[in-house]
């Protein structure tokens, strides 16, 4: 049986990259999935789109209803939510908050301080990606509250620990972190489990031309459990391990357990007994299997026989993801 059989779900940002992998996710669970994004077709710079994107998640099992929304525009995300309560009964079990638009501005102002930038790499990094979260959030809530169940879902980062991508983006993922918290004091008398996510490193399509363009290679593809991972892409994940994670959450009947905390791709995984694309699993950032390969290269192609345990989180603010350049 899949479990989310006849569960409602919607993927905000899903054209392409980690909101394409959650959405196969979900879809391969069973569930029938929204999907949104500026993109509805193919292009010609092959960016990605929400056909491309319900193709791949009914090539998955699942369903897919691509609905085109620019994030930025409030009366679009209204009328998204209008639209999935006039379609669905009222019904939505899950909302993932994944929509973001600042990667183009990361890449531009990557190696500069706060100061060499134009205030709005900050609108960049938190309009689409904390704002618009915020307001789906609202709307998601009007329709789960009344029902008394459902799970939302932010999307954040390790950028909410330390310093990775300047300014902005640290402080946007940090607030992302917060508000789903927050959130989660307001819904759980309601039956409604907020908490948000840290993937670890994701090989999409945007992040691995930033990397490139960047000189990032070693930042990260999967290091799993058979101990031989790439030395250019140490234990980076596949969008589809998060969509995984994400649908073994919302079939968990005791997911309230976790309302307000952060949860890791990575440890989800090891806990539901869930495998990337390729069959294997990433070391969470925090795990002793990722950080000694990190930080001694040699041991990479022996991270296999490295304990899976993770370190106090005050640790890693002394190493390599405390570190700036991290």
């Amino acid at each position: 049986m899949k479990p989310l059989d006849g569960k409602i779900a919607l993927v905000t940002g899903a054209t392409r990259g980690l909101g394409k992998g959650i959405a196969v996710g979900l879809g391969e669970a069973g569930a029938t999935v929204y999907i949104t994004g500026r993109t509805l077709s193919a292009t010609a710079d092959g960016v990605g789109s929400l056909e491309a994107t319900a193709a791949a998640v009914a090539q998955a099992g699942g369903v897919a209803i691509p609905v085109q929304v620019d994030h930025s525009d409030d009366g679009q995300i209204e009328a998204l939510f209008d639209r999935i309560e006039a379609e669905q009964a009222g019904r939505l079990d899950l909302l993932v908050n994944n929509a973001y638009a600042g990667v183009p501005a990361l890449r531009a102002a990557y190696g500069k301080p706060f100061w060499e930038s134009e205030p709005e790499f900050w609108d960049a990094c938190n309009a689409v990606g904390l704002r618009s979260h915020y307001l789906s959030s609202v709307y998601a809530a009007r329709l789960m509250v009344p029902r008394q169940q459902g799970l939302i879902c932010t999307l954040s980062s390790w950028g909410g620990l330390s310093y990775i991508f300047g300014v902005p983006y640290g402080v946007g993922k940090a607030a992302c972190d917060r508000m789903a918290a927050d959130m989660a004091v307001e819904l759980k008398p309601h039956g409604v489990t907020s908490l948000s996510i840290w993937p670890g490193i994701v090989g999409t399509e945007l992040m691995t031309q930033f990397a490139a363009e960047m000189g990032l290679g070693n930042l990260g593809a999967s290091a799993g459990s058979s101990g031989e991972p790439a030395d250019a892409q140490y234990n980076w994940e596949t969008p589809l391990l998060t969509g995984r994670a994400l649908a073994a959450l919302a079939a968990d009947a005791k997911v309230h357990r976790r309302a307000g905390q952060v949860q890791i791709v990575a440890e989800l995984a090891r806990e539901y007994g869930l495998v990337d694309a390729d069959g294997q699993r990433p070391a969470s950032l925090r795990s002793l299997r990722f950080v000694l390969p990190y930080a001694v290269p040699g041991l990479r192609q022996y991270a296999g026989l490295v304990p899976d345990l993770e370190l106090p989180w005050p640790f890693l603010l002394l190493g390599p993801l405390g570190s700036p350049k991290a």
